[in-house]
């Protein structure tokens, strides 16, 4: 068996378990050789992006639902699908030996037969899927609220967005947003991974030398870094310890939980609230979100929000400038976050529409403290 759908068997179970795939891949790809790291990243993402579709021809091949089925199984049977039916360079014979194969690793000798016939027997892509929660390989309560919430043609775009491998963007040392997969190797020195949608919040701050900066959720750091290229002085918040440990930027930092009173007084000219929240802007980066939110989810990171917002502002000087910003889709934790606490206060709001907008869906407002 190839190394590469090993690990990538072993990734798509530990996200079964809770994790989150891209930590597991850039733990587990780095001793990988380029071609077999790629095909990892390839399967897990894959996998995770279209699971729906994948369980609905599995159901088609095996005339019986992916639930009535060992979870070991359905996960090869998943990489066995998604290799047959979405990736152009694997030969059939490679796809469906590895995916028994798992199978057998697993343990499951018995249902090595069952897999076998259900991959040699596999119907072709439909020319219609059997509805739109497959077709986008959506949960029904994410695609009716994106359909409620963004209407049927922004829901479509966002949830079309989701299904396909997102563009990678860079940020330079000298302020540059550079779509990272036109460029030629080596990439130009001190460039960092950063999504364009992430980068156009700090520039809402305005921020001008000298002004004292509060980022309060801000590991791992890309968002202060890029307010570091205007010379401001940064404090940075973050409830983790470790995170703040492995933080990009050399500044000030302080561990703090932002949903309890700040220990700072009126003193912030710009303040940051990249809000923690559901995540829903960045599912073809982070696609077992979908597979993981439940609708009461939502209505806790809301009210999470509301107190660090809240908290915030009573750390704004008159006439300050704070920016409030989330990369989900949901109201709740947009737009009623920011109309429950302060909606006198609101100068501007900006969605980004994955499908609509380049890289990932973000919300932003910003408020101003009255002189």
């Amino acid at each position: 068996m190839t190394p590469a759908r090993r690990i990538a068997f072993e990734i798509l179970g530990a996200v079964d378990r809770g994790g989150f795939a891209a930590d597991l891949l850039d733990e587990r790809i780095v001793r990988l050789d380029a071609r077999d790291a790629g095909l990892v990243t390839q399967i897990v993402f894959g996998v995770l992006r279209r699971r729906a579709q994948l369980d609905y021809l599995i159901t088609q091949a095996a005339s019986r639902p992916v639930s009535k089925m060992d979870s070991s199984v359905v996960r090869a049977l998943r990489m066995g699908v998604f290799q047959l039916r979405f990736l152009s360079k694997i030969p059939p014979h490679a796809a469906v030996g590895e995916s028994v194969d798992l199978v057998k690793m697993a343990g499951k000798q018995s249902a090595a037969g069952f897999a076998n016939a259900v991959l040699r027997r596999l119907p072709e892509l439909p020319a219609e899927w059997p509805s739109d929660e497959v077709r986008y390989s959506l949960p029904e309560w994410l695609w009716a609220r994106w359909r409620k919430n963004l209407g049927g043609a922004a829901a479509a775009l966002a949830a079309e967005a989701a299904l396909h491998e997102p563009e990678t963007w860079l940020r330079t040392a000298a302020g540059e947003t550079l779509a990272g997969d036109s460029l030629e190797r080596p990439l130009p020195e001190g460039a960092r991974v950063m999504d364009v949608g992430s980068q156009s919040i700090v520039p809402l701050l305005q921020l001008q030398a000298g002004q004292r900066f509060l980022d309060l959720c801000a590991a791992p750091g890309n968002k202060t870094l890029q307010a570091m290229e205007t010379p401001v002085q940064v404090v940075a918040c973050d409830s983790s310890a470790s995170r703040l440990k492995a933080f990009m930027a050399q500044c000030p930092r302080v561990q703090l939980d932002a949903e309890k009173a700040l220990p700072f007084g009126r003193v912030f000219d710009r303040i940051l609230v990249d809000a923690p929240c559901s995540g829903t802007g960045t599912l073809a980066r982070n696609p077992e979100i979908r597979w993981r939110l439940a609708p009461e989810e939502i209505t806790r990171q809301a009210e999470r929000q509301i107190r660090i917002l809240r908290n915030a502002l009573a750390c704004l000087r008159p006439g300050g400038r704070l920016v409030y910003s989330t990369c989900s889709l949901e109201p709740e934790e947009n737009k009623e976050v920011v109309n429950r606490v302060a909606a006198a206060r609101v100068q501007r709001v900006v969605q980004r529409l994955p499908g609509r907008d380049p890289g990932d869906g973000f919300f932003a407002a910003v408020l101003v403290q009255p002189e």
